[in-house]
């Protein structure tokens, strides 16, 4: 059980390590946006649309990123003072109360919405290119992997920062 939780762990770890790289792809596209449209006058509504794609993958990994760094849901000033087994009775409460119901209650919601989305392939309203669906994707993502850490912080919840 042990080798699956570590497992789990170094999995998370990987996609938030790889997550962190779309913020410089993200800021070059929405860098570029104004002079494609203003000088070549094309291919900005491509950037814009590739640029909300990699900003709502980002943001899916950002919370669990912030989670794993304890300063997401982390208790502030009051807590620090709390000792070590407080905190970490802290971290499953949150878990277990917070992150994990509304995981579920994000996957169960965005179910149909994200199957209809990725049957017919989505495209972008305003500007007709395909890829929408990878949006709806990203908040699956964002829902299972918030889930995964919430389920690694019950089970074993790591020692907290010292002050």
């Amino acid at each position: 059980m042990n080798t699956v939780l570590r497992g789990i762990d170094r999995l998370i770890g990987r996609i938030v390590s790889i997550a962190k790289w779309l913020a410089l792809p993200l800021i070059v596209l929405l860098f570029l946006q104004w002079p494609l449209r203003e000088f070549v006058h094309a291919y900005s509504r491509e950037a814009n649309d590739l640029g909300q794609v990699m900003f709502a993958l980002f943001v899916a990994v950002s919370i669990t990123a912030a989670t794993r760094g304890r300063t997401h849901l982390a208790a502030d000033l009051m807590a620090r003072r709390y000792p070590p087994r407080t905190r970490r009775l802290l971290v499953r409460l949150g878990a277990a109360f917070g992150l994990l119901p509304w995981g579920v209650f994000v996957l169960i919601a965005a179910r149909s919405n994200v199957l209809t989305s990725v049957r017919s392939l989505e495209f972008f309203q305003d500007s007709g290119n395909p890829g929408y669906f990878l949006i709806k994707i990203a908040l699956v993502l964002m829902a299972l992997i918030v889930i995964l850490q919430a389920l690694l912080d019950i089970i074993r919840p790591r020692e907290p920062e010292n002050p």
